[in-house]
């Protein structure tokens, strides 16, 4: 990484993503007409010629790409990121350099373009996903050694087509970069074989505000754990992408019944924001355009609890280890923090009376936001909050969020030596 583009040395570029905490991605495309998954060329071992037909029956009838905007402006979220060419190389943009797009096929429409414009008109923020690795070079399963001719023309092609998607399409906030692993290259190496240093400074260059993620090989702005929230270590920004179902559902499946539910995808979004890193959730729309019903529905359900609740989780903090106990609210939920404001996130309501260990803060005050009730709050010589005057029952089925106003900004209380 440059000198430029280190942790910290350009907050202002950063600063949007890390106060956003909550976007969406978006896989869509060929695949999305079999029903069966992103992967399903490589896992069925579908030959590129008879893959290719299946842009002469890409045709999205209802696709709207304002629906999709309007969706996550719904759910609370603040970007999006669309899979502008996935691994299978068929691109969503009209490209120069590859005839194998929706512009050349039977859609005649460049998706990307009417993505963007929506996003625009609607004040989300621009994000793209583009894959590096093509199937349908021989090249790449072969490897750069046994086929390095095949394998650099795959490379060129990812540098020509990033280019394309740098210079066509006004400012770009947000890259994702996906499928750099090469085939007998070790992980270390990767970025030598893509050119990587080379290929996101001509980025940066097109791009000066863009934020970069790991996957080319080299570190640049942020990681991306997949189907895990898994913190980074503390300074470095992080995001965690993930399903709404199936681990291996990014792309539509006509039939997958084991979705999270919404209450699973609160608290996956609660526990990023604990860590101060970002929830980037994923939708797979169907063949002609339109997101699953109960895609729909759950999104619609976070938005409804975002917006009484999205204070919490908006430019959130990394909470202190420790504040709160072992999971920053006692055996109860999470906690979030934001200056001297800390909320718990009481995913397991106790009744009448919440006990939250390892504060070391004076409590000012405590208020649901659910409600704007004012519990009392007592607190002990051993770091023990008790807040007492609560419902019976959660006001919230989902999660019930109580902020606590601390003097000064969160410390745990340190229990080392001291016995029960």
């Amino acid at each position: 990484m440059s000198a430029q583009y280190k942790e910290g040395r350009d907050e202002e570029r950063m600063r949007w993503f890390q106060r956003a905490r909550f976007g969406m991605v978006i896989h869509w495309g060929l695949y999305s007409l079999l029903g069966r998954g992103e992967w399903v060329m490589y896992v069925e071992r579908i030959p590129a010629e008879e893959y290719s037909h299946l842009a002469e029956e890409f045709r999205p009838s209802r696709f709207d790409a304002k629906e999709w905007v309007l969706l996550a402006k719904q759910a609370g979220m603040k970007y999006i990121v669309l899979t502008t060419r996935h691994h299978d190389g068929f691109c969503l943009f009209d490209s120069k350099v590859s005839k194998f797009s929706s512009v050349a096929g039977a859609a005649g429409r460049d998706f990307v373009a009417e993505y963007v414009e929506a996003c625009r008109n609607l004040d989300m923020r621009i994000g793209f996903y583009y894959s590096l690795l093509d199937w349908r070079f021989p090249g790449y399963h072969q490897g750069p050694e046994k086929n390095p001719e095949s394998f650099s023309q795959m490379v060129e092609q990812a540098h020509a087509q990033l280019k394309e998607l740098m210079s066509n399409y006004g400012k770009i906030d947000y890259l994702f970069y996906d499928g750099g692993w090469i085939p007998g290259i070790e992980q270390k190496e990767i970025a030598k074989y893509w050119r990587a240093k080379e290929l996101n400074s001509m980025v940066r260059k097109l791009q000066p505000k863009i934020i970069i993620n790991n996957r080319s090989g080299l570190p640049e702005d942020y990681d991306t754990p997949e189907q895990v929230v898994t913190p980074s270590p503390a300074g470095r920004t992080w995001e965690s992408c993930m399903t709404i179902g199936d681990f291996c559902t990014w792309g539509y499946t006509r039939y997958n019944p084991n979705l999270k539910s919404v209450t699973q995808l609160i608290q996956y979004l609660v526990t990023a924001a604990s860590g101060g890193g970002n929830y980037l959730l994923n939708i797979a729309p169907k063949p002609d355009g339109t997101v699953p019903e109960r895609y729909g529905e759950r999104l619609n359900e976070i938005g409804e609890w975002m917006r009484i609740n999205g204070e919490s989780i908006y430019g959130s903090e990394r909470i202190p280890a420790g504040f709160g106990g072992s999971w920053g609210a006692g055996i109860l939920g999470a906690s979030t923090a934001k200056g001297n404001k800390v909320y718990l996130h009481i995913f397991r309501w106790p009744g009448e009376t919440a006990v939250i260990p390892g504060i070391k803060n004076k409590v000012l005050s405590a208020t649901l936001l659910k409600t704007g009730r004012k519990p009392k709050i007592e607190q002990t010589a051993n770091g023990k909050v008790i807040i007492k005057g609560l419902p019976k029952e959660p006001p919230d089925k989902y999660d019930t969020v109580i902020m606590l106003e601390l003097r000064g900004k969160p410390e745990p209380f340190n229990y080392e030596g001291i016995p029960l």
